[in-house]
């Protein structure tokens, strides 16, 4: 079976890629209070214009900044976009998971039924989604008795 890489994974490659370097999220930050020139964004960051504007190519790359020249100024501003393709990506993980961890605490409480000799309860219970075995740090929930920190 052979593998094709999609549009969209090179476009969160190249967002990943854009955002693993410190100086570049540095860069983003800034950008994100205000749109900037690679001048004014050179002084803080203690570099040159000149990489900078090879910093603000990879961005531009990744989709997170657009930049315009204009005259012999290159203003730079964060680009929404970007961000989205990364939050998309991240959240279809998150769902996933935990989809997956609601799945193995259903099944995990339907064994613990079937060892008492009661029903279980039917699958897909919302409510408690992750109830009392498996603990998922973006949910809160009470500890049950017996269950180690």
């Amino acid at each position: 079976m052979s593998r094709s890489v999609s549009a969209r994974s090179v476009s969160v490659a190249a967002v990943f890629h854009a955002l693993g370097d410190p100086t570049r999220r540095v860069i983003v930050e800034k950008l994100s209070e205000r749109p900037l020139s690679a001048s004014l964004l050179a002084g803080p960051l203690g570099i040159s214009v000149a990489a900078v504007v090879q910093h603000l190519g990879i961005l531009e790359a990744g989709g997170l900044i657009r930049s315009e020249k204009v005259g012999r100024i290159r203003a730079c501003r964060i680009e929404p976009a970007g961000l989205k393709t990364l939050e998309d990506w991240v959240d279809e993980r998150r769902m996933l998971w935990e989809a997956r961890l609601d799945r193995l605490n259903d099944l995990l409480e339907e064994k613990d039924v079937l060892e008492e000799g009661a029903e279980p309860e039917p699958s897909g219970n919302k409510s408690g989604a992750l109830g009392k075995r498996i603990h998922n740090p973006g949910r809160s929930r009470p500890k049950s008795a017996g269950e180690s920190v």
